[in-house]
């Protein structure tokens, strides 16, 4: 009898301990449930380096032009809107008194020129003509009086004359030389000074009177409004018969062929951008153009701490209008054969680690280290730990262990879609 119920109570026990497995096993499978998740596949293909920032649009070129005189506008020959050409002419202040001032002046210059070419060419060569006459003839006269000296010293040597006679041709001689001599000096006066002189004295009249009739032309050419570039008229503030305020404006002239985004970047992204590099403008309307970086400001703004970088676009359609806020796209670096994958699949735990889960064939998760490159918007590049055509979990992952079991809920067989080409 003790046997019986020393053998039931062993039975007891030993289903009492597998009751207890079964009910352990089964705590167990619940602690590790399948989890959904939903994935990419990890491609190979091109990624681009783009750097994106807001940025106002600018005419390639701009003329704001304020007359140098102050005067009423007579006549206008352009509109707002109107296209205008390089030289063509604008507008006409009102300009009677100065056009009068240019005539009075053009005779004055007209009358200089004349008195110079009259110096030049008959008085001062007629003075120096007579001089070299005067030496001349004294010259003669001295070499005669000489002559006659000298044959009065030997007749008088010879007693054939008396004593005074030779006084009176020596005399002469002396008197002879002295006008020789004064004609030599004024002649040689005239070659060193006068002639110098006279030149220049005419010359300054001349000068003086042509520096004021070209200031004159000058200022009745102020008074025609000319556009200084190829463009359109923006502005044309007044009407006929008004006077503009001094430094105002009268017109303003844009060149709207292209158009420059002028944007402010911080410092570590510029240097990543070089002059030519592609670009794309994009303006309210969802409106792209190709583009290009043509500006990189080599200072920094102290205000900002940003670079000043221009993007310009051709606008021959006049679709992008200054004045426009857009986003400009500078691609700074292209790898044509990258692994991507979304950025969502990388995750980062809090020693700064990277990794991806990938699901493997027995369809469990599995933890990869990885090292990330390139980020182009919700794309990046996996520069080391994967090799392309793994499928990486975007969302699920966090916080599952390695190994974990997974089951795929509308996976996803490709990554973000690529961005529009430059």
């Amino acid at each position: 009898m003790k046997t019986t119920f020393a053998t039931r109570g062993l039975v007891l026990a030993a289903v009492a301990a597998l009751s207890f497995t079964v009910a352990c096993s089964s705590k167990e499978k619940e602690v590790q449930p399948v989890v959904t998740v939903q994935t990419a596949v990890a491609e190979r293909g091109p990624i681009q380096q783009v750097i994106r920032s807001e940025a106002v649009l600018y005419p390639r070129d701009q003329a704001a032009i304020t007359p140098k005189v102050t005067a009423p506008v007579r006549t206008f020959y352009v509109n707002r809107g109107s296209r205008v050409h390089k030289g063509e002419l604008l507008a006409v202040l009102e300009n009677r008194d100065i056009a009068a001032s240019m005539v009075e002046n053009k005779g004055a210059y007209e009358q200089a020129e004349a008195a110079y070419k009259t110096a030049t060419s008959s008085s001062l060569p007629e003075e120096m003509q007579k001089a070299e006459l005067d030496v001349k003839s004294a010259r003669q006269a001295f070499d005669a009086d000489q002559k006659v000296y000298e044959s009065r010293q030997s007749l008088y040597k010879q007693g054939a004359i008396p004593r005074k006679d030779l006084d009176q041709s020596a005399v002469t001689l002396v008197q002879s030389r002295e006008q020789y001599e004064i004609a030599e000096k004024h002649l040689q006066a005239l070659k060193a000074i006068g002639h110098r002189e006279q030149l220049k004295s005419a010359q300054g009249q001349l000068t003086s009177a042509k520096g004021k009739f070209q200031g004159a032309e000058a200022m009745l050419s102020y008074t025609e409004i000319r556009s200084p570039i190829n463009g359109y008229v923006t502005d044309r503030p007044l009407y006929p018969g008004e006077t503009p305020a001094p430094g105002m404006p009268l017109i303003t002239v844009m060149d709207t062929s292209s158009v420059i985004a002028r944007a402010h970047i911080p410092a570590e992204d510029a240097a990543l951008l070089h002059r030519g590099d592609p670009a794309t403008i994009i303006a309210p309307g969802n409106i792209r153009v190709a583009a290009k970086v043509t500006v990189i400001s080599p200072a920094v703004d102290p205000n900002s701490t940003t670079v000043e970088v221009w993007v310009e676009a051709p606008n021959t359609d006049g679709r992008l209008r200054p004045g426009t806020t857009v986003t400009a796209e500078m691609v700074a670096r292209t790898v044509n054969d990258a692994v991507v994958v979304p950025v969502e699949a990388v995750l980062k735990s809090p020693n700064n680690a990277t990794t991806v889960m990938t699901v493997g064939a027995d369809n469990h998760a599995h933890e990869v280290p990885v090292t990330t490159g390139i980020r182009d918007g919700d794309r990046i590049q996996i520069t080391s730990g994967l090799k392309g055509g793994e499928t990486v979990i975007t969302v699920g992952a966090y916080g599952i262990p390695d190994n974990t079991e997974v089951k795929v809920s509308n996976p996803s067989n490709s990554t973000a879609a690529k961005p529009e080409g430059n």
